[in-house]
């Protein structure tokens, strides 16, 4: 089968920073699906996994995170999928990705494909589906359908343009809250409008004094989802008693969270990967999101943040899709599928 993967980091300007290659087609065993890719999106964890390759490595290293495609067989213990089914994931960082012509993954991270989307509709949304879901519900602990709990509650979502902002807002929205979120350019202020949020304010700006000017002086959760070192004071200083933090971008600095003593506040990070990557009990929940997920697309309760398709999936396509969110100045997600819509 082709694959296409690095050797070692390389600017994306350079023809050689990524490398097609061909190796056997695996047989999955045990919970493994042998998936047919249609197609995959290039996520930030994409672009910095390559960028930390320095050392050269034997063996190309496949990236990609996010698919959409079809299982063209199943191994003997899985219970969940059967050959033909079309199925979204957001695979494992322990394993090779999807930029492959075939990929192995297992059953309890994946789900049924919505019926209604596009091939680049479904593969968009993923990674980012997952990140949003586990922040919002599973370490900020915001009730998925208690409207009664959320009623007048408030989220500041930093990054509201985002891959997983655009979806956290609408889920956040979804769950009864009221979602500021932060974007600085006319477009992303209209994309984040677009997709739930009832205020934004400037992430470039004194976010305190921004939301104040709402008639906000706390609020009770915050999803930081850009640079956490920049705007440690502003959370600290923004969030209510008792309230709730995560983060998924680190840091590069150590944090001080006695900032949050007195307030009582948690702190939380979030990482998609933690289920798939320590075998965890619950590892099944992904797959119990994914389902979620899929049912709101095919409803319209949730949208897709595709923004931008690239055919097909190969070298030169995984490169343009690198060099745009590289720019940082994605709105969305950015999608290489080998079949046209």
């Amino acid at each position: 089968m082709r694959a296409i993967g690095v050797t070692r980091y390389r600017p994306i300007e350079d023809p050689e920073s990524f490398t097609t290659f061909f190796e056997p087609k695996s047989t999955p065993t045990n919970h493994d699906l042998l998936v047919k890719i249609i197609a995959t999106s290039v996520n930030p964890v994409d672009t910095g996994v390559r960028q930390g390759i320095q050392t050269p490595l034997k063996q190309p290293k496949v990236l990609g995170w996010d698919a959409y495609g079809t299982v063209e067989a199943t191994g003997e213990a899985v219970s969940l999928f059967q050959p033909g089914d079309r199925v979204m994931y957001a695979g494992s960082f322990i394993r090779p990705g999807t930029d492959s012509e075939y990929q192995l993954v297992d059953e309890r991270i994946v789900g049924h494909a919505p019926k209604h989307l596009k091939p680049a509709e479904i593969a968009a949304m993923p990674l980012t589906s997952l990140t949003a879901w586990e922040a919002l519900f599973e370490q900020l602990h915001i009730p998925v359908d208690n409207a009664a709990e959320t009623h007048g509650k408030t989220i500041l979502i930093i990054n509201g343009a985002g891959g997983v902002g655009s979806v956290a807002t609408q889920l956040a929205r979804m769950a009864g809250l009221k979602v500021i979120a932060t974007a600085s350019r006319p477009e992303t202020i209209a994309w984040t409008k677009a997709h739930g949020a009832n205020e934004v304010v400037n992430h470039r700006q004194d976010l305190v004094q921004q939301v104040r000017d709402l008639g906000v002086t706390f609020v009770d959760y915050i999803l930081e989802l850009s640079d956490l070192n920049q705007h440690w004071h502003e959370i600290t200083e923004l969030i209510a008693p008792s309230g709730h933090i995560v983060s998924i971008t680190g840091s590069d600095q150590p944090i001080d969270l006695r900032a949050l003593k007195q307030k009582r506040a948690t702190f939380a990070w979030e990482w998609m990967y933690t289920k798939s990557y320590y075998q965890t009990a619950d590892m099944i929940s992904q797959h119990k999101i994914l389902e979620q997920v899929s049912q709101l697309l095919d409803s319209g309760q949730l949208r897709s943040t595709l923004t931008k398709t690239l055919f097909p999936i190969n070298a030169d396509n995984l490169r343009a899709a690198h060099r745009l969110v590289e720019s940082h100045h994605m709105m969305g997600k950015v999608v290489i599928t080998n079949e046209h819509e």
